[in-house]
């Protein structure tokens, strides 16, 4: 079973973050909102490099020498378009020479909670013996990073993986721990208790994607 983080658990600077988010006076501000889930992706990104592999490596500074630890490898930052752009901006801030990969999955029309997932798009480096890093602001069914998930095995079989969430549902997270295994990391800024019949997250936010880029047809 994979590993569980729920990091709004203990009182933070996070909680700011999640509640300008949240809230439907400061959402009217895009720029504000984008900015909100980069600084939970950076957060994120901290966490989950202190389950990361290093060795120590010799530095010399203008006085003396010492010792600083270095990633043993890069990992590959991946994010769901188009929802998940910004949370990627702020793991890139963190992870600033790691690769970066892109996958499109979308909701086809369905019919009360049952979701259908559509991935259409994949541009990723080898994943093979790799971490790979995979967020997306809002898991609600669990149903699109899971494919997501799947249709990047294409690439190769990571050693770890992270999935880096701003606000999941339970059943999002139940849905998840039955298809991932002890080598994934599930991050979550903030976990919500129901869905809607829509399957959105409640309380949630709305739709991520369209506060941060505008309403889509």
């Amino acid at each position: 079973m994979a590993h569980v983080h729920i990091l709004n658990q203990t009182p933070s600077i996070l909680d700011q973050y999640l509640r300008e988010i949240r809230d439907v006076k400061i959402q009217n501000d895009p720029l504000r909102f984008q900015k909100n889930m980069e600084r939970i992706g950076a957060y994120i990104g901290i966490e989950i490099s202190k389950f990361l592999s290093y060795h120590t490596q010799k530095i010399t500074t203008p006085l003396d020498t010492c010792e600083v630890s270095v990633l043993d490898q890069q990992p590959v930052l991946t994010t769901i378009l188009r929802a998940g752009l910004a949370m990627h901006t702020g793991l890139q801030y963190i992870f600033d020479h790691a690769p970066s990969a892109f996958i499109s999955a979308y909701r086809k029309p369905h019919t009360g909670r049952q979701v259908d997932i559509e991935v259409e798009y994949r541009a990723c480096p080898s994943l093979e013996n790799k971490t790979l890093i995979l967020s997306d602001p809002m898991l609600a069914t669990g149903s699109s990073m899971y494919a997501s998930y799947k249709a990047l095995l294409k690439n190769g079989q990571p050693k770890q993986t992270h999935l880096a969430v701003a606000i999941g549902s339970q059943d999002g997270l139940d849905y998840t721990l039955d298809k991932f295994d002890q080598n994934t990391h599930i991050w979550i800024a903030a976990l919500d208790p129901t869905l809607n019949d829509k399957s959105y997250i409640v309380p949630g936010l709305g739709d991520a994607g369209d506060l941060a880029f505008g309403p889509k047809l």
